[in-house]
């Protein structure tokens, strides 16, 4: 088949439709998983897809495929995607732009009366973003048999309700499992979320893998007393020991070879003006691509904390809460998205994704890979999040071409 190209106003209008399921005032979305918009959000996905005449499949965790047959059913799957929740006054194509350029490539597929010869599944994975339900990538993770399933449905947001009850409250809790099968290619089409693209003014990144995760939570105790009597050489204050703490945490990444250390949530207690803070739980996120330098800086950190609570007369507990290792994608296939960014005259860099995706884990069982486009300014998860519409069409067209070449991948020629 020739190069195809998508329709750039269809996509633009997708986009900005979806963008009112959860729209803030600054031009942002929060549409957190499971919430009243996520499900608004879900309900309009499942008509266009079935208008564009996809079949829809929604597992146990809510995980929705919708799946344009092939020509021959036996062969493995191709499948694409990404997430539908955002961030707590988040932007409005991260995660989203995967699941529209693949419901695009289906209307393009459909206007070009093509059939491919393999089955096409576009997938929206559930709580990618862990901003609600911690952890994130969820639905992937279960989905690949990462995580348990019950576990997940006990998980509790900040008001105390589950994850499984949420998810049969918005009417996505699936009764069976979705089993496409081996997957033959998994490709997931995002914005870069970080600057490199746009300051080297490439249009196309091409991620040879994700970078490894570790996140922590920290509980500090220290002693409440009154703001105003107490001596500053006789407090325990909990506040003082985080703050000691955070600086040290962000050293240690500005010191380290490419990792990035992070302190996100910060939840003092009582969080009174007058009052010296009792306690204070935190969250740490440590990201690279090298895991040893990243289990150094790891170590550094937990030293850290220990010392910190100790000359403060703090305690400190640090938890590992969630571990992911790198993910390396299949080097053929990141070479046919390089080799379709050229084919199409879009120029291309070779980079990592900082960020963490579902690919993380589908990655582990299926031959996978990312195409980014740039992010402006680098701002992502924040209201400001853009991305031209320009190159949302031309990440969508890479992705378009990439899906047309392994969908018509003939029998036999599996990704080793």
């Amino acid at each position: 088949m020739n190069t195809i190209h998508i329709n750039p106003e269809r996509l633009q209008r997708f986009l900005t439709e979806i963008a009112a399921y959860g729209a803030t005032p600054d031009g942002g979305v929060t549409r957190l998983a499971l919430s009243d918009e996520d499900r608004d959000a879900r309900n309009r996905l499942r008509a266009w897809f079935e208008e564009a005449g996809c079949e829809t499949k929604i597992d146990r965790m809510g995980n929705m495929f919708f799946v344009r047959p092939g020509k021959n059913r036996a062969l493995r799957p191709v499948m694409t995607g990404s997430h539908c929740d955002s961030q707590p006054q988040g932007g409005r194509f991260d995660g989203i732009l995967g699941i529209v350029g693949g419901l695009e490539a289906v209307c393009a597929l459909n206007d070009a009366g093509a059939t491919l010869e393999r089955d096409l599944i576009v997938v929206n994975w559930t709580n990618e973003e862990g901003s609600r339900f911690t952890p994130g990538t969820t639905g992937s993770g279960v989905f690949a048999g990462k995580l348990d399933r019950e576990a997940m449905y006990a998980l509790k947001d900040r008001d105390g309700l589950t994850f499984g009850a949420e998810l049969e409250r918005i009417g996505y809790k699936g009764d069976e499992d979705f089993n496409p099968g081996p997957l033959h290619a998994n490709f997931e089409y995002h914005i870069e979320q970080g600057p490199v693209l746009e300051r080297r003014g490439m249009t196309i990144g091409v991620p040879k893998g994700i970078v490894c995760l570790r996140w922590f939570d920290v509980f500090i105790e220290g002693v409440p007393n009154h703001a105003g009597p107490t001596p500053m050489d006789e407090r325990q204050d909990a506040i003082h020991a985080f703050a000691r703490m955070a600086s040290e945490i962000f050293a240690i990444g500005l010191d380290s070879d490419g990792v990035v250390a992070t302190v996100g949530e910060v939840h003092p207690s009582p969080n009174s003006r007058n009052v010296i803070a009792g306690k204070v739980h935190f969250t740490i996120d440590v990201r690279g691509w090298d895991e040893t330098e990243t289990d150094r800086v790891c170590a550094e950190i937990e030293r850290t904390v220990a010392e910190k609570a100790r000359v403060t007369g703090t305690t400190a507990e640090l938890r590992r809460t969630w571990e992911v290792e790198r993910a390396p994608f299949h080097p053929r296939l990141v070479s046919l998205i390089r080799d379709t960014a050229r084919e199409l005259g879009l120029p291309a860099l070779d980079m990592v994704s900082g960020a963490s995706h579902d690919t993380v884990y589908i990655n582990q069982s299926t031959p996978s890979a990312m195409i980014f486009v740039p992010s402006i300014g680098g701002r992502s998860h924040a209201e400001v999040e853009e991305t031209s519409w320009t190159d949302c069409a031309a990440g969508a067209d890479v992705l378009l071409n990439c899906l047309v070449k392994t969908c018509n991948d003939p029998e036999g020629a599996e990704y080793a």
